[in-house]
Parts: structure tokens; sequence; C-alpha cells
């Protein structure tokens, strides 16, 4: 570390030194010897306004900086900070590009030494953090980091964080520092100016490999780590009676309260287990369901030497099994358990792939960015699973071709040992539980090649999305812009992708034995296949915008085909795709006979060569599928699928898909699932509608006399924890219009919000009505103190905008579809819940109406059969947001009068717990509220 780094943050007045935009604030951090020697910093007078959103921004306004110096003043101060320095930013061109034009406006040359981006390099050295913002990376590493988008304090944590990340740096294993050394040309950062340096030093002496890394083929890797013994361990008995549970609980929580939800649970899943029957389990929040069904599980799983399977709809949830259940449990048991995680193959790396996709000279900068990253990666990963990475969506399409397939041509078996999906495969074999989520617990039930080991007993965990994950699973999807890439990925002759690699092999062998077309021709066959593919979407486009009228403000809109579609248009879509799939079946059948003829000398081909085939048979895996949704969606649809297009009339046909999902698959899952496993478990804390099982049985194919079903109630005390509020003086939301009714509920979330001090979650059912309510809230300027996050609006995924929300002391999150569950805000920082519209799907939703006119033609009522219940049971997780334990309290409000002025809207107050309800003018509620709170 004994390099001169000067750390850069700037605040400015927008975001082009070319169109005017001028500094505000200069500091500077400086570094030598690994320690940081100076500081500098100082407010700058722009010589004109600075805007509004940067003074919200920054906090910086015209009168702070009134006084201030102009930049040639300091001029002299920031060209000797920089002398024979290295200039380091979180985002070093932007920085580079104002210093360079204000440098060069005060008389000097500018700044042309060697640079680092901080964003850059913790990418590479911090491949598996959630976020590369300044802030999330000081949270993650633990730095103290008080005020953000202010010059000061982003130069000095900035540098805290370079010093962290040199560190890092210089640790990696000389393998490694040469792989990344040889790929750093790319970059925008010198970085291969400082890994000279320590590949010099590493080479002088004698450097020692640590213990858990190993090297294989040249590139280093954590070491495998040596598996238990699991054979041999002690007996554990199911504890059947209370005190055994107690004693069994108390080994992991010490002061544990009994909750007898969780010990009843605990008897009905391994009554469900050992007697070889299907269960359907609602578990309230706070029953803790999660142990309640594992150690039942795992007892059984030893009992009869087979892993149980625990699966989950979300990504989250198995994390926190990981993480924080399984921990505890093992505190419970007197022998070593083991869990497991296994994804579907295309999770895990391949690294037979990767080695030989290190060696190709490829100058694209997400490519190299994100070999480095998997570079670094390696050295850190127990899994290879790609979900730890946090890849940019050029780093994706170069996953694409390093992920774990059936290999044909790459069967390298000096990887095998270590190949990821293989350890994982194999640890699930000697596991006791093997925890996976719902597509591919579904996948594995109609594939050839089976990921997950034989099983029988299986639970299912957020099983309220059970249905929705198995529609998706069973469905199909066709996409422009998936299909153009694929086909480019394959490529002309001319364009040097894999059809010319392909055709480069062929020409090197003998083939008289094949009957193999003419190069030239099947480069005419892609040029055919692309301009019918671009007709095919242009006309599916016209066709879209025909039948469906586009709503003001809307960009995507949908159209649901039915089965017996006969307009002029869509018979010009049906020609159209009978074009494209007789071209697509040609090229695709031409492709294979060369496929065929190369795996018969593939002894022959270089390990480049193999790579390639193997791309190429992946997409040709790929085509297949494409040609078979072609199919299913336009040529032969059913009358049980649900076929619909969505597509962005900005952008018609980069932005069209179609869909074809089955409208029912209850006799699906009975059929391949349930009838062919001895016990499937069911849980949630919302499957029950007004304390019925009715609509979720129905749902799932089953009959009463198939399972038995159990209600838990949560533990919580809701009539002293929660107040509902249900406003009169708001006008019905269909009454009026949607500026009337955005206009009144603004006004009476502002009030809400003065009188709880924010801590407030509003949950929205349209994206519209969000965003014309955050604008509004906005524009009053009544809540101009309050932290305003939302959803589409601000940018950030779900969970970024929740840590953000909980970030302030006055925060207001709005939220649309996803907010309404698994966000989990407990303690104070959520206190009030705020429900804008009860959470009916839309009834043009195309799946909604396919399966609202199935329902009716078998004589059904369409309501109370499926868009009630459905909404009931979304509204219950709506309400599960806001109380998370025993000590949270709060608020919540229903906006929409719907709820009582409605013969159904009883439904959803009787599928909740019984809590107090008020109903008033909106002034007396806030009494209500500011006497609850003091």
């Amino acid at each position: 570390m004994g390099n001169k780094f000067v750390v850069i943050d700037l605040e400015t007045t927008g975001n082009s030194p070319k169109k005017g935009d001028k500094i505000i604030q200069f500091a500077a951090v400086v570094i030598k010897n690994g320690k940081i020697i100076e500081e500098y910093s100082s407010f700058i007078n722009p010589g004109k306004p600075i805007p509004p959103f940067i003074e919200e921004l920054t906090g910086l306004d015209d009168e702070i900086v009134h006084d201030a110096p102009v930049f040639s003043e300091i001029a002299p101060k920031v060209h000797t900070l920089l002398e024979d320095a290295y200039f380091v930013a979180h985002n070093v061109l932007f920085d580079l590009s104002f210093l360079q034009e204000e440098l060069i406006e005060a008389g000097y040359n500018g700044f042309y030494g060697p640079v680092l981006d901080t964003v850059e390099l913790s990418r590479i050295l911090m491949p598996t953090a959630d976020s590369f913002q300044l802030s999330e990376l000081a949270q993650r590493e633990g730095l103290n980091h008080e005020r953000p988008h202010q010059a000061d304090s982003d130069a000095y944590v900035t540098a805290e964080l370079l010093l962290r990340l040199l560190v890092r740096l210089e640790k990696l294993p000389l393998n490694t520092t040469k792989q990344i050394h040889k790929l750093s040309g790319s970059l925008k950062s010198d970085l291969d100016l400082l890994l000279d340096n320590i590949i010099i030093q590493k080479e002088s002496s004698i450097e020692y490999l640590q213990d858990d890394l190993d090297i294989h083929h040249g590139i280093a890797l954590k070491r495998t780590l040596d598996q238990i013994d699991y054979k041999n361990h002690e007996e554990i008995e199911f504890p059947t009676q209370q005190s055994q549970k107690i004693e069994l609980f108390k080994k992991a929580f010490p002061a544990y309260e009994i909750r007898s939800g969780q010990f009843s649970m605990m008897d009905s899943v391994y009554g469900a287990l050992t007697q070889k029957k299907h269960a359907i389990i609602e578990a309230g929040t706070g029953v803790g369901k999660s142990l309640a069904y594992l150690i039942p599980a795992v007892i059984f799983g030893k009992e009869i030497g087979q892993p149980v399977i625990v699966s989950t709809y979300t990504t989250n949830l198995q994390a926190q099994l990981l993480s924080n259940d399984i921990p505890k449990l093992q505190k419970m048991l007197p022998f070593p358990l083991k869990a497991v995680l296994l994804k579907g193959r295309n999770h895990y790396l391949s690294l037979a792939k990767f080695e030989q996709t290190l060696k190709d000279k490829d100058d694209n900068y997400d490519t190299v960015l994100t070999k480095m990253q998997i570079l670094v990666w390696l050295t850190e990963t127990n899994t290879g699973d790609i979900d730890e990475l946090n890849l940019s969506s050029g780093g994706m399409i170069y996953w694409n071709k390093i992920k774990n397939d059936e290999a044909i041509f790459l069967q390298n078996k000096s990887w095998l040992s270590r190949d990821f999906y293989y350890r994982a495969r194999k640890a699930a074999l000697k596991s006791d539980i093997i925890i996976t989520n719902h597509a591919l617990l579904l996948s594995d039930l109609v594939a050839d090649n089976k990921i997950l080991p034989e099983y029988s007993h299986v639970v299912i965990d957020e099983g309220h999305h059970f249905v929705k994950a198995s529609g998706k699973h069973f469905g199909s999807t066709l996409d422009y812009l998936h299909t153009r890439f694929l086909l480019g990925r394959i490529g002309h002759l001319e364009q040097k992708q894999l059809l010319y690699k392909l055709e480069q092999i062929i020409e090197k062998e003998e083939i008289s034995d094949y009957k193999l077309i003419h190069s030239f021709e099947l480069n005419q066959m892609m040029n055919e296949l692309l301009f019918e593919m671009d007709e095919l979407f242009k006309i599916i486009g016209v066709f879209t915008k025909k039948k469906t009228r586009s709503r003001k403000g809307y960009n995507r809109i949908n159209c649901r085909i039915s089965a017996d579609e006969a307009s002029k248009e869509w018979k010009a879509v049906e020609a159209s795709a009978e074009r494209f799939l007789f071209l697509l079946k040609d090229f695709y059948t031409e492709l294979n006979n060369r496929l065929d003829f190369i795996s018969s000398i593939k002894d022959h081909l270089s390990a480049r060569e193999k790579s390639f085939m193997e791309e190429l048979v992946t997409l040709c895996i790929e085509l297949e599928e494409i040609m078979l949704v072609i199919k299913k969606a336009i040529l032969h649809p059913s009358k049980d699928y649900v076929i619909w297009i969505e597509l962005d009339i900005r952008s018609m046909q980069n932005a069209t898909t179609i869909y074809a999902q089955p409208i029912e698959v209850g006799d699906i899952l009975k059929q391949d699932f349930f009838e062919k496993k001895e016990s499937v478990i069911i849980t949630s804390a919302t499957l029950s509608v007004k304390n019925s099982f009715h609509y979720i049985l129905n749902e799932l194919g089953l009959k009463p006399i198939d399972c038995s079903v159990e209600q838990i109630p949560s533990p919580f005390d809701y009539e002293e924890q929660i107040k509902l509020f249900i406003p009169e003086d708001l006008p019905e939301v269909n009454a009026v219009p949607i500026e009337e009714y955005v206009t009144a509920i603004s006004e009476h979330i502002i009030s809400i919000a003065e009188a709880t001090k924010g801590r407030m979650l509003i949950l929205f059912t349209s994206h519209e009505m969000l965003r014309k309510t955050y604008e509004l809230i906005k524009e009053s300027g009544f809540l101009d103190d309050y932290a305003i996050i939302a959803q589409g609006v601000s940018s950030g995924s779900r969970s970024r905008l929740t840590r953000n929300f909980q970030k302030f002391d006055k925060a207001i999150l709005l939220g649309t579809n996803s907010f309404w569950e698994g966000v989990d805000i407990p303690g104070e920082d959520l206190s009030c819940l705020i429900i804008i519209r009860l959470p009916f799907s839309p009834p043009d939703d195309p799946y909604t109406e396919a399966k609202c006119d199935q329902i009716k033609q078998s004589g059904g009522n369409a309501f109370s059969d499926y868009s009630l219940p459905d909404a009931i049971i979304r509204f219950k997780q709506g309400f599960g947001r806001l109380i998370r334990t025993r000590s949270d309290k709060g608020f919540i409000f229903i906006f929409d009068r719907r709820i009582i002025t409605t013969h159904y809207g009883k439904a959803f107050l009787e599928s909740i717990p019984k809590i107090p309800i008020i109903k008033s003018k909106i002034d007396g509620m806030i009494d209500t509220i500011k006497k609850s709170m003091n």
C-alpha cells in the first residue's frame, strides 16, 4: 500500500459539465502507506442557482455556497493534492469529468494520472454484495456514513472502503491476481498498475496458499469441506408430551415461552408423515411454524432413512431457514444435522466451461468484469450458486455461457469431483432436510433427469403460492427479445458467431458419410428466419393494438386470445407463425445434423471447440422449446389454457411476450403429485377464507376426504395490539374519477402521517394510483420533512426500498403487488398500515377473465368461487404486514368503503382476527391515534 491515493467526491448542480453544470462542494481524502494522512473540503460558489432537486438530495442551497470561493480559488490546492497520486472516486468518470473541466478552466492541464473506481473495485472484490451504492457498501462493511450526498462524508467513507478493498486485493492468491491482471485492460480503473506491484511482491517471496484454498487447472477455489459421517448418530424419538417439547426447545431458547399452537402443529405434521396422509395447515403469524414442521420432519426422516423435502416460494424464506432456523434446530438435536439447499442445474457454475471461456479473448466490458468477479468468488463460495453473485444484465449474458447443464462435448472428468452441481446432489443424498423452491419441485415431477433424490414426503411452506407457481411452471412464454437474442448468438457466417465457428470445424473434417447442406444455404436460412421472426412479432403487435384500446397513462397493454379466435388479423398471425415455424424446424434439423456429425468426431476437437459446441447444444434445446410454444400458444391453442399477449406500446416489437398457461392446475397436481406422494403438508399463514379451506382445496384439486385440515391461530393479542379504522368521509372508490379519489386519500394520508410521525406502509393495487398519490403528496409540501419512498418511483428493489424506509425516523413507504406480502418490518419501524383498495384482481386480467369464464361455463359463481376468495387471501397477507411480534402495536386504515357498504365486505373482516373496528370521520380517528400514542 505504498502508493498515494487521493479519494475525491464532488457535489454538483447536475450531471453534465459540458452542459454548464458546476461543482458546489469538493472533498478529498489522502491515503499514503495504508493510512489516511490528510482531509480537505470546501464549498464552492457555482455562480448559478442550485436546482431544487439537488437541494433536496444534498441539503446544500444557494445561501450555504453564497460566500464560498469559486473553484479557481481552490484549484492550486486541488492540483497539489493530486500530484503523483491515484485519482480515486466512487464512479470515477463522473468526478473526473467535472474536475478536468474546472482545472482546465482555471488554467491547469487537468489530471492525466492513474485512476481507480471504487464501484468497479467493489464489483470485483465484493461480488456477493447486494448493492454497490456507497451507502449500502458502507453498511455492509460497518462504516459510519452519517451524511450521504455530502462530499466530505462521502469522500471519507470512500477512502475507508478503498483501504478495505486494497487489503482484499493483496490477500488474493497469486494465480487469481495474475488472471485478474490479464483481464484488467478493459477496465475504467488502472488496476493493472496496482497489480504489477502486488505480483512482484508475491513472486519475490514464498507465498503459502491459505488452508481453505485449492488450485486446480490454474484456478484458485475454496477447498471442499470434508463431509461429516452422518450415519452413526444418537437416536431421538418424537416428543409426544408437552414437557418433552419444552425440554427440546429450551436447548435452543433458554427463556422459551410455551406456544401451544407450535406444539399442536408439530403433532399434526408428525401425524401426517407417519400416517401417510396429506395435510393443509394454516398457522397464524407468531406460531413458529418453521420449527413446528422442521422438528417432526427431521425426526421422521431419520426414522425412515430418507430426507424430507421442504419447498418454499421465495429465496428470502430459504435464507431464513438456513441461517436462522436450522442452526437453532441443530442445538435441539443430539446428532449432527445435515440440511442442504438444492436448486435447478442452471443455478450452478460449470467450472469446465468457465475454465475454457476464461481463455477466450473478449473485450466486452461486462464479460471481462464478470470473469473477474467469478475468479474472486471462487475463493469464497461453497456452493457455486449464481444467486450469491450480484451480476449486471451483461454479466448474466456471460453466465448463460458458463452455467451448468448436461455436457455432451465438455465431459471433463478432472473437474467432476469439484463440480458444484454434482456436489450439491451428492450432499442432498446424505442430508436430513432438502430445502428447495416450488419451481424445482414442480420441474422434477416431469423431468427425465431428476435433480431431487427420490422422496415421498414433502412440506410446502408459503403454500398459498403453490397453485400460482404451478400455473407458471406448466405454462410457457414466447418473448421477442429472448428469441432474437438466441438467434443472434448463433449468428450469420459473416458475424463470426457460433454458426461461423461450427462451419470452421466442419470444413476441417471428412464428411462423406453425412449429408449436410452447404454453409451458404444454412446462412441464407438464418437470414430468412430473422426476417420471418420480425414479421411475426410486427403482425402480433398490429393485432394486439387493434384488439385492445390502450388506456391513457398506461404503456403496457395485454389482450387475451380465445381458443377459437377467427378474426382476419389473427389469421395473419397464424399464417406468419406457420412460416416462421416451418423455417425454424428446417434450421433446427440442419443444426442437429451438424451436431450429430461433430459428436462423432468430438475426440478430435480442441477444448475451445468443445466449448463452442456445448453452447450450441444448449441453444438447440431452447429453439426446440420455442417451436413447442408457437404450437401451443398460436397454432394449436387448447381451451384448457389461457393465451394472452403483453406488449409495451412505446416499443411494440421489442417488448412483446405471448403467454400460455393452464387455467386449472388442480387435476395435474392431483394426478402427478398428490397421488404419487405418501404425505404432502401444505402450510402458510393465509390458506383459509372465512375459516374455511374449501377454496384452497378446490384450487389444489383435493377434496376434504383427501387430507386433514387445521387452523392454528396466532398467539398475538390482536385486540390489544391493533386498532382498525374505516373512514366514513371518503368517497366510494368506483363512484368518482381517479383524480378526485386520489385527492381525497392524499389528504387523509397527510393527516394520518402527521399523527403517527410516519412509520407508515401504504398498499395500493394500481401503479397509476400510487404514482398520482405520491406526486400529489410531494406537491402539497405538507410532508417535506418525511422520507417518502414509492415503488416504481424511487429506484431500487423491494428489499432496498424497505431498508431505506427503515433508515428514517419519519418515513412513508408506498407499494403495490409485491409489498402485500413477504415484507417483514417488526417493531417501531412500522406502526401504521393503510390499505387503499380491497385487492381484487383486475377483471380484464387475462388469467382472471379466463378463470371466471370457465367457472361460469361449469355453472359456478365466478365472484364467490374465485374473485372474492382470491382477494381475501391477498387481503390477509397485507393485514399481516403490521404485527410481526408480540410487542408490536399499530393502526390499520382501510380506505375502501366497500368493506362495510357491500354484502361481501364482511367476508374480509371475518377472515382476519377479531379486532376493534372504528368507523368515523378522519378527525375523530386522528384524536384516537394521538391519545393511543400518548
